[in-house]
């Protein structure tokens, strides 16, 4: 009986001088549940170290000797091994906690993209698919009866097809970067050549829209380590993109160099700048900017996605692409690796 009565005593005094101590931490730890996870965990830690220490010396009666002497020995090198590892962890799941805020950051920045991508393109793809509509039912019903006037239909509906196609291409393209599908072969391809296609291929374009499309002449143009039909496609959309936004009589112009062992290209176009804040989003998918970018009439085909392409393009030869405000206009930078020789 005196046993049970005595372990009966110790378990009431152990459970007076360590409830408070508990209850005490519970409540710091309520206040510091907007503070750092680092705090939280340290604390988390310590207060079984606190509560068990102030219950050995309140059943001890606060009385030293040997036992208890080797016991506040023992709960101080539990303490100087547990509180690092406590900051440790605090650290990590901090870490952790930032990581996975941005994860999810980039997920809700991402399905706003996306959200914005289907809402443009269904507005790109409905506008034509409506002109092809009405023109297709007007020739088959026999309204038109003018020859020219039936050939001039057809062949704004093929200007049309060939708009919706060059989209559903483009989101076929995004689709295999973002997926990613995309498999490049890579080799030596000489920069001049992607180039002077890409001029070539661009300036009826240039020329119908009154803009002077030159590629530099005085550069050593350099050999890059890429695919050669996704370079071309980059450089097509970048002085595509360029074109479009230069107003008539302005220049587009592109030029190459090497630079800290890396070749560059640059295309240089008279748009008047880009604003600051639309700087650092040129490159996300279906982002126009402050103003529409539709398609005009004159048979345009883009949907804000070149940009896009040309980046995920770019990335995949490990490589960099920039935009910057450089008058009378803006400046893409393409950064890639050189060929070994």
């Amino acid at each position: 009986m005196a046993m049970w009565s005595e372990l009966g005593r110790v378990w009431g005094l152990a459970l007076a001088f360590t409830m408070p101590v508990a209850l005490g931490g519970a409540l710091l730890l309520h206040r510091m549940r907007r503070r750092s996870i680092t705090a939280a965990v340290t604390v988390l830690v310590l207060i079984p170290m606190a509560a068990a220490l102030v219950g050995v010396l309140g059943v001890s009666g606060f009385m030293l000797d040997p036992q208890l002497s080797r016991t506040l020995a023992v709960c101080l090198v539990v303490a100087c091994v547990c509180v690092p590892a406590a900051l440790l962890l605090g650290r990590g799941l901090a870490r952790d906690s930032v990581w996975e805020r941005e994860a999810r950051s980039r997920e809700r920045a991402a399905e706003s993209a996306r959200r914005e991508l289907v809402t443009w393109m269904s507005h790109d793809l409905r506008t034509p698919l409506a002109g092809i509509r009405a023109m297709a039912e007007a020739l088959a019903d026999g309204v038109i009866e003018d020859r020219a006037t039936a050939e001039e239909y057809a062949r704004r509906i093929g200007r049309e097809t060939e708009r919706l196609a060059g989209m559903v291409e483009d989101l076929f393209q995004l689709s295999r970067i973002t997926s990613g599908a995309l498999c490049l072969t890579l080799s030596a391809v000489p920069l001049g050549e992607v180039v002077s296609e890409a001029v070539a291929a661009e300036s009826a374009h240039a020329a119908a829209a009154g803009v002077r499309l030159t590629a530099a002449d005085d550069v050593v143009w350099p050999v890059v380590l890429g695919s050669d039909p996704e370079l071309a496609r980059v450089v097509r959309n970048l002085v595509s993109n360029a074109v479009r936004h230069t107003p008539p009589d302005g220049t587009v112009m592109l030029a190459a160099g090497t630079d800290d062992g890396r070749a560059w290209l640059r295309v240089q176009d008279g748009c008047g700048g880009i604003p600051e804040p639309d700087l650092d989003r040129v490159f996300e998918v279906a982002f126009r900017g402050s103003v529409a970018r539709s398609p005009q009439a004159s048979g345009e085909a883009g949907a804000g996605l070149g940009l896009a392409i040309a980046r995920g393009l770019v990335e995949a030869h490990d490589g960099e692409i920039d935009a910057y405000n450089h008058p009378p206009g803006c400046r893409f930078e393409v950064r890639l690796p050189l060929a070994r020789e």
